[in-house]
């Protein structure tokens, strides 16, 4: 009996509070071991102060990886650009190849044309749809009487005047460019401009005037008496 007793007597359970707040105070408790330098469980503890370090890393990767293909990115617009700048000045160079081999078509027409032969006809027709043609593709003539004169699209083979403020007085072929290259200069004549003509002052042409009226009074007197 005292056996049965003693084996069936209650034991005292005890109970060990684990949670890291203490719920009377709201602090945070101190980890068991973290005073004696132990370091505490988790997966930082078992990496120690490299437990960061791969994060780090592939930050570090990220960035290089970004700056890489923003470089590349820009390396590929620039080549884009530059390939298109050269596919068109390459067409550019074909056109105003062809186009200044029919400069010699285009000043027979300007002969014709003023010999009269354009006035109608046939010819007349290829004439004009062969100007638009060339005009569509960027072709402009240029050089007319009463131009300021440019050297670098006119060229002076007769001079006349004091040579200030020059113009084209005589066109004796036309220039013609196509888009900002010049294909080939105008021949001209230079002779300076309306504005550099003398003028008499207007007490000189008063003058004039009054003797002229007077020459006119005396022959008319003349007449008279005769």
């Amino acid at each position: 009996m005292t056996h049965a007793n003693a084996g069936n007597s209650e034991e005292p359970i005890s109970f060990v509070d684990k949670r890291k707040v203490d719920p009377d105070s709201g602090e945070v408790r101190e980890q068991a071991g973290a005073g004696n330098g132990s370091a505490p469980a988790g997966p930082e503890a078992t990496n120690g102060d490299g437990a960061e370090a791969p994060v780090s890393d592939a930050s570090v990767e990220l960035a290089e990886r970004t700056a890489d293909l923003q470089r590349l990115t820009a390396e590929y617009a620039n080549y884009r650009r530059r390939t298109e700048r050269d596919r068109k000045a390459a067409i550019d160079t074909a056109k105003a190849g062809v186009v200044t081999e029919l400069l010699g078509v285009l000043d027979d027409l300007d002969r014709a044309k003023a010999h009269g032969d354009l006035e109608s006809g046939p010819l007349k027709s290829v004439a004009d749809k062969l100007a638009d043609a060339l005009r569509k593709q960027g072709l402009e003539e240029f050089g007319s009487e009463g131009e300021p004169f440019d050297p670098t699209l006119h060229e002076a083979v007769q001079h006349e005047g004091s040579g200030h403020d020059p113009v084209i007085g005589l066109v004796m072929r036309k220039g013609y460019r196509f888009g900002d290259r010049v294909l080939r200069h105008a021949l001209v004549g230079v002779t300076d401009g309306v504005g550099d003509l003398p003028t008499a002052a207007p007490s000189d042409q008063a003058g004039a005037a009054t003797s002229g009226d007077a020459e006119a009074s005396d022959a008319d007197a003349g007449t008279n008496e005769g």
